[in-house]
């Protein structure tokens, strides 16, 4: 069994309808319950700050503080991490201009909320998920770069850096300066960044196709075939060096046609994740409302299974409002597959009668407008 990391007290201030708050945890599973607005997604949002990132719903820092609060929020965290006891403290000032994002751990400031990833890691699945194969790609893309992060920490400063060069060149090419050697230093960074980005993505799918493809046991959630495409299609078996000469020399040739277009049409950024349902060989987006939302689950669960076997430690896992289209007995197995991870997870509901099938394996807490109690 991998190691369980989980949550021994929760501490928020200003945060989102919360003036503050105090959660005292157990090591068990966390069910929320309250209506429609009370705050229950709100708290699962600041257990998602516990990780690099905006947190679930990628918002503003300044949508995050409470309305008439002090200017910011913060959230603190005692928990049995990775690496131990830990006190994780994180938090924004948003009357400063800069609005950084601070993190204190056991006290200390840390160089980068990148240090997060040597405590815990945090995976979630929300309803704003649930159009993922229907949606954009960029949706799929930031989907696949959240399952690769949890699994490789520099994977976002990657993607930021690869951002930031594209940026770059492409304001060059709108002023029409095309001067060769700045050109040529930007593409070389882009070539080495993208080719890095597109082999992680390419290496995480890999590992969680084979997982799916060995598992054995019977579950109502279908296994899915995944496939990246858009972006080196089927030549990943080339070494790293070949697809990065590859991909300069298309950036260089490419530089009129993208000055024209605007953009850069060809990377990393361009790339997408296609999901099937193996059972069917059906596409995910042609599959109904309820297979299509039955292989988001059953996806979210192996990669946290992958998550817990290759890093050894079970990641905390976010399941807002997850047992709302499900009936009794995909909920029963759904909790049954969730405590087997051997982590701890927090999930969300309206009524708490829905969740009796966790019985004395989870702590109930009901929150009403602002306010959590047993």
């Amino acid at each position: 069994m991998p190691h369980k990391v989980s949550l021994s007290r929760l501490k928020l201030t200003d945060f989102r309808n919360y003036a503050a708050a105090a959660l005292v945890l157990d090591g068990r599973h966390v069910v929320l319950t309250g209506e429609n607005g009370a705050g229950k997604t709100n708290l699962m949002e600041a257990v998602s700050f516990l990780s690099p990132g905006r947190g679930l719903r990628r918002a503003a820092y300044a949508d995050v503080a409470r309305v008439g609060g002090s200017g910011g929020f913060s959230v603190f965290a005692e928990l049995e991490g990775m690496e131990g006891e830990v006190e994780i403290g994180t938090g924004v000032d948003t009357t400063d201009e800069t609005a950084v994002r601070r993190l204190r751990i056991n006290g200390t400031a840390a160089k980068t909320v990148d240090e997060l990833t040597d405590h815990l890691r945090v995976l979630w699945l929300t309803p704003a998920m649930d159009g993922l194969f229907t949606g954009g790609s960029s949706d799929r893309r930031r989907f696949l770069d959240r399952l690769v992060l949890s699994l490789d920490p520099a994977h976002g400063r990657r993607a930021s850096d690869f951002e930031r060069a594209m940026r770059s060149r492409n304001k060059l090419l709108s002023e029409s300066r095309f001067d060769p050697s700045w050109l040529s230093g930007i593409e070389e960074q882009m070539a080495s960044l993208g080719v890095a980005m597109a082999l992680a993505r390419q290496e995480m799918l890999g590992l969680l196709s084979r997982l799916i493809e060995e598992r054995s046991e019977a579950t109502p959630f279908p296994r899915a075939t995944l496939e990246l495409t858009g972006f080196f299609d089927g030549e990943f078996g080339r070494p790293a060096v070949d697809l990065e000469d590859a991909y300069r020399q298309s950036l260089r040739e490419s530089r009129y046609r993208d000055a024209a277009a605007g953009r850069t049409l060809d990377g990393p950024h361009r790339a997408d994740l296609l999901v099937a349902h193996r059972e069917k060989a059906m596409e995910a987006a042609r599959c109904s409302t309820g297979e299509q939302k039955a292989l988001l689950v059953g996806l979210v669960l192996a990669h946290a299974r992958l998550v817990a076997n290759l890093t050894g430690h079970a990641p905390v896992l976010l399941l807002d409002e997850i047992a709302a289209h499900l009936d009794e007995g995909r909920r029963a197995a759904l909790f049954d597959l969730v405590d087997s991870l051997g982590g701890q997870a927090f999930m969300t509901g309206t009524d708490r009668s829905m969740f009796s099938a966790l019985g004395e394996r989870a702590q109930f807490l009901t929150v009403t407008h602002g306010s959590v109690a047993p």
